[in-house]
Formats: structure tokens, sequence, C-alpha cells
């Protein structure tokens, strides 16, 4: 989508629709007062008004609500309005008038207003088939921003991260004929081959094999489709700590031999949401020249019943040589993480880790759609990626670790088992199982089961999210 910053005056601004967020109390601008419908303009929060007056030939009037209530998450909410209602006019361009708002400034609010409009605009329809005689329905194609504060590093940075964003979207949304675990490590490598800054290495079945990636072969070992671990550099040249990123992506989980209920299992192609952002995010760093050295690995695999599975019962050697239990095979994705973690800081120099990962089904039930969960062995670092997220709308909820849940995590035949006997706390021990693998280096875990897919915000809607993207450019950014 392009991007074009133009100044504050509502005659420079030439698009099919011309926005404008209106809070309670404030007025429309005077040129506006006596328009066709000025005097239909209600400023609640979703209220919608559509004004012709000659110059430009359409104004949507969005209403934000109290003053006080206002933020960038509103903000982002009332452009993905704006943009829907200028998609049902058939519009390809939308112009923002944009002005401080309630407690954000000018930057801000630009930044807010393109992520939602971009988010808003995507769709992925692939493979819908269509006559040669139907034109394909327009979209979105420019952004354009008036103001008079300097407002263009902001939305150029927000346009990169929700364009990136969009991007993880689709790989969510390739059913997993389509997006294989190479094929995935395909994407990286067309980042790479578009930065100099960014390189991948990629082991195959046999190279994960001969690493000793105990979790990543035992989970692969029921498919014939071939399993990756994807590691990229982002060569930024940041003084800070190196940040290592991790995300699961299981192109597929059946659920292996502890098979998933056939209702709803066409979703879980969206098992690799966590690898998504990853690489995405990587892209979204390089694209925007961040000061910061990333190492990122991603192990992917689909996770299938056959003759050759693993099986409840059987006992594997993780990277870092603990022994697990497998009890439960559809608890795959901590076993594949486990190993990526340990890779990530052992082999690659991570100094700071976050992992993303669609890992449980409980983070459901503790916090819907609304919130990730969070959890942490560094307080400080905890800290700073629960800011990124705040900021970023990404939002994220810590949860404890404590000894007591440690203790579940322990087996009787081996080192550990990879689910509890009983349904207690399932989040937290995931992540308590993790936290055995990252050699105590500051490390937190976002559990995007809840948020990845179907999460409802008014700028995603149901399907793919691309959660973590955004989370993680602003995380990049406030090391950078």
């Amino acid at each position: 989508m392009e991007l074009e910053v133009k100044g504050g005056s509502l005659g420079e601004l030439e698009a099919d629709v011309v926005a404008l967020v209106l809070a309670d109390g404030a007025e429309l601008p005077a040129e506006l007062a006596g328009a066709p419908g000025a005097g239909d303009v209600r400023t609640g929060a979703g209220k919608l008004t559509l004004l012709r007056p000659e110059s430009p030939a359409r104004v949507l009037v969005v209403g934000v609500g109290d003053p006080e209530k206002v933020d960038a998450e509103a903000l982002r909410v009332a452009a993905a309005r704006a943009a829907k209602q200028a998609g049902s006019l058939e519009a390809t361009s939308l112009a923002w008038l944009v002005a401080p708002v309630g407690g954000v400034g000018a930057p801000e609010a630009a930044a807010a207003l393109v992520e939602g409009t971009v988010l808003a605009g995507y769709r992925f329809d692939r493979f819908l088939s269509s006559s040669p005689d139907d034109p394909p329905p327009p979209r979105l194609e420019r952004v354009v921003l008036g103001s008079e504060a300097p407002v263009e590093d902001d939305a150029r940075i927000a346009l990169v991260a929700a364009t990136a964003a969009n991007r993880a979207r689709d790989l969510q949304n390739l059913p997993s004929n389509e997006l294989t675990p190479e094929q995935l490590a395909a994407r990286a490598q067309e980042i790479a081959a578009a930065h100099d800054a960014v390189s991948v290495d990629v082991l195959d079945r046999e190279g994960i094999r001969k690493a000793g990636l105990g979790g990543l072969v035992a989970v692969s070992q029921g498919t014939a489709t071939e399993p990756r671990l994807i590691a990229m550099r982002y060569e930024g040249g940041g003084s800070g700590p190196r940040l290592g990123l991790v995300g699961k992506a299981v192109t597929f989980d059946s659920g292996g031999i502890s098979i998933k209920p056939s209702q709803g299992m066409e979703e879980m192609k969206m098992d690799m949401s966590g690898g998504a952002a990853v690489i995405e995010a990587v892209g979204a760093f390089a694209e925007l020249g961040l000061p910061v050295d990333v190492v990122a690995v991603v192990p992917a695999t689909e996770n299938m019943p056959s003759g050759t599975s693993i099986k409840p019962g059987d006992i594997i050697t993780q990277l870092n040589g603990k022994t697990v239990e497998v009890v439960n095979t559809d608890a795959e994705g901590r076993l594949i993480l486990a190993d990526a973690l340990t890779w990530c800081v052992r082999e690659m120099g991570a100094e700071r880790v976050v992992d993303l990962a669609t890992l449980t089904g409980a983070v459901l039930i503790a916090l819907g759609s609304t919130y990730a969960a969070l959890i942490s062995n560094d307080d400080e670092w905890a800290a700073t990626v629960e800011e990124a997220a705040s900021a970023s709308g990404e939002l994220a909820w810590r949860l404890p670790l404590h000894p007591e849940y440690k203790e579940l995590t322990k087996g009787k035949v081996a080192d550990l088992v990879n689910a509890a006997a009983k349904r207690k706390a399932g989040t937290i021990y995931a992540g308590s199982f993790l936290e055995e693998f990252v050699d105590e280096v500051p490390w937190v875990h976002l559990d995007i089961a809840g948020t990845a897919w179907d999460s409802g915000r008014e700028y995603v809607g149901n399907g793919a999210s691309g959660f973590g993207v955004r989370l993680l450019v602003r995380l990049a950014r406030s090391l950078a």
C-alpha cells in the first residue's frame, strides 16, 4: 500500500474518501460546518457519518467518544471502521486528516490510523474462483495523511509493521498442502535475498537428526513432509544485547497419535503462527534498517499420525541433553520449541529471548482472545516486552512461575514429562517446561493460541490476525 503525507489543509487531501476522527465536544473544521449531512454528525465511539461537500467529494466523520478515553487502540479501531466503510464505497484511496486527539499526539495518531487502515484492508482470496468478465473488487491501495505536525517517520514505521503483519496473515491462511516447512523456509530465504543484513541457514531432516534436535526429530518422524529448522540472522549493527526470537511452526497439527477431534481440525493449519510472526518481523526489521542485532529460530514440521509417529510413553533426548517422556503427542509444540530455544541461545548467541507459540488451549480459557499469556524468568525483561505489547495493541498478560508448577513437569522415568497428569495450570505448565531450555538467559514466552486466530478485533476480524509482528517491531525499536 502506498503512503503519502501532505499538509494539514483539507483541500490538499486528494482521495476517494477523506476521513477524520471527532471526539465528544470537538467541532467539525470550519469548511465542513455547512456541508450536506453535517447536522447528522455524532461523535459517540463507533458512529460514522458521511458528508458530501463539494470538495472533497466524500468526507467520513468517525466518532471516538470521550476524549479522555481515546488512545492509540481506539484510533486503530476507528481507522478500521473507516476503511471498511471506504471499501463499501469502492474506494481505492483513503485520506486521513490527522490531529492530536485526547492524550494522543499527532505522530502516534498517524501511526495508529495507518495501522488500522492497512490491517482492516486485508483480504485473503487467493483460492476464490472468478469469471474473467468480472473485475476483482477494488482494494485500498493508497493512504494519504494530512498533518501540520511531522508524522512521516511514525507513519512509515506503522505501514511497514502492519504490512508485515498482513504477510504473516497470508502465511497463516495458506493450507498445509501449500505452506510446507520447506515453503516456510523459502519465505525466510526470500527475505534474506532482498536484504543484505539478513542471512538464513536451513537444516533438513538429516541435518536436524545429526545436530541432535531430538524434539524436532520426534515430532516430525510421523510425517512424510520434510521438516526444517530455519535460523535467521539480522545484523543491524546495534550495540545492545542480541535479541533472540523463536517461533513455533507446526504447519499442520493433527495431534499425532493423540489425535485431535475432527471438528475444527482444518484450522490447525494456523499452528505455525508464531513462526510466521517471527519470520515476517525479521523482514520488517530489515526494511526499517533498525540498529539491533537479532537471531531467530523457527522449528517447522507437521504433526501427523502414522506407523512411524512418536507414541505416548516414548522417551526422547532434547538438544540440551534432558530427557522427556512423551505422554501426549498433541503437546508437541513444547518439544520442538525446547530444541529451538537451546539452539537460539547456544548456537546463535541470543542474550535476550522471546518465543511465540500457539501452544495451549488452556490460554483461551484463561485470557480469551484479548491477551496473549506472558511467562518469564526475568522481571525486567518481562516488563520491557509488556511495554511493547501495550504500545502495539498486541496485549500480553503475565502469568506466574513458581516451584510448585515446576514440580508438575518432573518425570518419574525421564527428567521431564511433556504434559501433566492432572489438568492444572496448563499454560503455566508449558512455560515451566520451556524454562528448562533457556540456560537462564532472560526469556519471555508468549502463548498466542488465543490471539493468533479469531480474535475478533475490529481491524483483524476473525481468522488470521498476524499477532506478534507489530509487538516485535515495537520491541526491537525499543532495543535499538
